[in-house]
């Protein structure tokens, strides 16, 4: 059996839908529908029900389930042990952090923070943010950076997972020039020319926090009957991906708009490639957070714990 099999399995359960379920996982759609079928075929029943409007746990799945996160909770605990017996005496360091934030501003801010020299390893881990917040909640690294917004809720307990802001971002509408160096896409669109929205999937934290934000603008817009509302109707979806690397490359290539932070997308400002969609009123200001795992500790995280808090 594959130990993969035990997290498609806890990840249909819980988003109910082979599509999303792949997405969190991030694979495509029918490799996650024969590793749900491989894991049923080496059990010898059905663990899910499937129709038109998802997939829902059998008497077999609701019974597996639980058993299933208990022994991957146990897996994941006698990695880190085992791991533990291996790591020098200040130990490695891991860090999960989403990919955004690991090519522009992870390297410069953990040189500022860490004595390389006084580290045994240094891990880190880059994917969605979906997939980071498994790993941190498996205890598999002691830190998470992402970017955050006080208005997204995440999945973590303020209580059991303290967190520091070590970055300030702004997520910003950018799109290729035309001849004339104007947007080739400028904010608002209109019903006529709806402007082309390159999106975040549902596994990207920056989806999450332009999703809440647009939302949030639409309904107070509608309430209101303001420019906001008729903002939100001048704008279609024509591409989705969960890097934010991918969408500047679309959006660089003329292909819509794309809501990128400033740390990832200020050299193509700087250079034309890009240019702002519409005026500062769309801008989202974001904080670059980093959230300490509960379970897993060493001196080495200590150290940079310490040194943030003593900023």
């Amino acid at each position: 059996m594959d130990l993969d099999w035990l997290k498609d399995v806890l990840a249909l359960a819980e988003q109910k839908s082979f599509s999303r379920a792949a997405e969190v996982r991030n694979v495509t759609q029918p490799a996650f529908s024969r590793r749900i079928r491989a894991l049923e075929d080496w059990i010898g029943v059905p663990l899910f029900l499937r129709s038109a409007q998802g997939a829902t746990l059998t008497p077999a799945g609701a019974h597996f389930q639980p058993l299933a996160q208990d022994l991957l909770r146990n897996l994941q605990q006698l990695q880190r042990e085992t791991r533990a017996v291996g790591e020098s005496e200040k130990g490695a360091l891991s860090i999960a952090a989403t990919h955004a934030l690991s090519f522009t501003f992870f390297p410069g801010w953990i040189r500022r923070h860490m004595r390389f020299e006084a580290l045994g390893t240094l891990n880190l881990i880059s994917d969605s943010l979906e997939a980071c917040e498994q790993i941190m909640l498996g205890g598999e690294v002691h830190f998470l950076l992402c970017h955050h917004h006080a208005q997204v809720p995440t999945r973590f307990e303020a209580e059991r997972f303290p967190s520091i802001r070590v970055g300030d971002d702004v997520l910003v509408p950018l799109c290729a020039p035309d001849a004339d160096g104007q947007p080739l896409w400028p904010l608002p669109g209109t019903i006529e020319r709806p402007a082309r929205l390159l999106a975040y999937s549902q596994a990207s934290g920056l989806g999450r926090i332009l999703s809440a934000q647009m939302a949030l603008a639409q309904d107070a817009a509608l309430a209101q009957d303001t420019a906001l509302a008729r903002d939100a109707a001048g704008m279609t979806t024509v591409f989705t991906s969960h890097l934010a690397a991918a969408l500047l490359t679309m959006a660089r290539d003329g292909h819509g708009i794309a809501w990128l932070p400033l740390t990832l997308a200020e050299e193509d400002l700087a250079r034309a490639r890009l240019v702002r969609a519409g005026l500062g009123r769309f801008d989202i200001p974001i904080e670059i957070r980093l959230f300490r795992s509960p379970d897993c500790r060493n001196e080495a995280a200590d150290e940079l714990w310490a040194s943030l808090q003593a900023e």
